[in-house]
């Protein structure tokens, strides 16, 4: 996998740079992969489209969002919040996923970040963002429209640092390359993630955690030892995106090469449920769980035109998960909701970062009792998921970096979405 360059011309790296609003996508025509080899081909070409468009992207962009995390790390360490803003379905499944991580970091040794996820279920997200908002408060908008223009413009008049990847009218906005909504989607995650993970360098430099990177210095090694002055910094943040770009990159080829022929298969039976009439639903926890509101809204509403798919997010009714965690147990969330909602021959769709969770495990093990189909996305080596068989398809993205597993997941899960298109004939 070749690595991307750290060099290039970034006439625009400054905050005020502007872009044009993208055209709406042209619905993604899908073409008979009936044969093993169209398959292959195919899959093929979905990567390779992926691979070019995160080498341009991160290429471009490193500076700016090392500049970025910087400016985030003032905000925060002066007490601002970050503000995730998402109307639609699948923007929604975003900023939940931006807020999780803030707040609760999976890598040992990192504080929690305030971060609120405000989304349509909310109302109108001007409204809320009026009433929330505060000077040292960072927003962040996932897709384009009037309502994301109009709260981000609000945002930005109240004093927060605003960014976008849409053209929403940010001060920081960053450009996907081509038109694929899914591949856009994908960056995304990718650039929240990073912001994630290195704004807590910036935090470690002003004195705001520990000196050095402590447990996580295998991170950002580059930490360790005397005080660096903040260009340097920079600069090692800059290198650290390009790194984790060429992370994902790898993993993500080697995930849809290792696992084309589970997605191929999944696809197939979950195309042949659908068209019987049957449901896919979806689960996961923390950033697994947004994943599977992605995956439900691109089922029901995809942003390529195919077809409304029937599905259910078995993450969205925080009344139901409470009362099942606590009258029951945590372990029982999805699998009591299973009970109630599948039925023999519905697809059980589940996601897992590291194959072990107890409520996954838990869940599609009565889904087989119940006669579903199973399908689970795990990482590391499978878990017990893998190593049990648990489910009917296992695709396996074999990392050990939570961010990294969680993005080759997300385009597992967008081809797989196409392949249920494609399986038709």
């Amino acid at each position: 996998m070749a690595r991307l360059a750290r060099g290039g011309n970034l006439a625009d790296a400054g905050a005020g740079s502007r872009v044009t609003t993208p055209a709406p996508p042209r619905p993604i025509q899908v073409t008979d992969c009936s044969s093993q080899g169209a398959l292959h081909g195919r899959v093929l070409e979905l990567l390779e489209r992926r691979t070019d468009a995160n080498e341009r992207f991160f290429g471009a962009e490193a500076e700016r969002i090392a500049r970025l995390c910087e400016l985030m790390a003032e905000r925060f360490a002066r007490g601002g919040r970050l503000l995730a803003l998402g109307a639609s379905p699948q923007a929604r499944s975003d900023a939940r996923h931006v807020a999780v991580e803030f707040v609760h970091p999976v890598i040992v040794g990192k504080r929690a970040l305030p971060a609120l996820a405000l989304t349509g279920e909310g109302g109108q997200l001007g409204r809320q963002v009026e009433l929330l908002a505060e000077p040292d408060d960072i927003a962040i908008a996932f897709e384009v429209g009037d309502e994301v223009a109009a709260a981000v413009a609000l945002a930005r008049a109240r004093g927060c640092v605003t960014v976008a990847t849409t053209g929403a009218g940010a001060e920081w906005e960053f450009r996907s390359p081509g038109d694929d909504p899914f591949v856009h989607q994908e960056l995304g995650e990718t650039l929240y993630h990073v912001l994630w993970e290195l704004v807590h360098v910036f935090l470690e430099h002003l004195g705001r955690s520990e000196r050095g990177g402590g447990a996580s210095s295998f991170l950002y090694p580059f930490l360790d030892g005397e005080a660096r002055d903040r260009e340097a910094v920079v600069a090692d943040v800059r290198d650290s995106v390009l790194a984790k770009a060429d992370e994902i990159a790898g993993l993500r080829a080697e995930t849809l090469h290792t696992s084309g022929d589970e997605l191929w298969a999944a696809a197939g039976a979950i195309r042949g449920a659908l068209d019987e009439g049957r449901t896919v639903l979806a689960f996961g926890n923390g950033g697994s769980a947004t994943d599977a509101t992605d995956a439900v809204a691109d089922f029901r509403a995809a942003p390529t035109g195919w077809p409304a798919r029937r599905a259910l997010d078995l993450t969205e009714d925080g009344a139901i998960l409470t009362a099942l965690a606590n009258d029951i147990g945590a372990d029982a969330m999805f699998a009591r909701q299973l009970i109630a909602y599948g039925r023999p021959g519905d697809i059980a769709l589940a996601l897992s970062t590291s194959g072990n969770s107890t409520s996954i495990v838990a869940a599609l093990r009565e889904a087989r009792r119940r006669g579903l189909v199973t399908v689970a996305l795990v990482g590391y080596d499978g878990g017990q998921v893998a190593s049990e068989r648990l489910a009917d398809h296992v695709i396996v993205a074999p990392s050990e970096h939570i961010p990294r597993i969680q993005e080759a997941h997300a385009t597992a899960l967008h081809v797989l979405r196409e392949l249920v298109e494609v399986s038709g004939g």
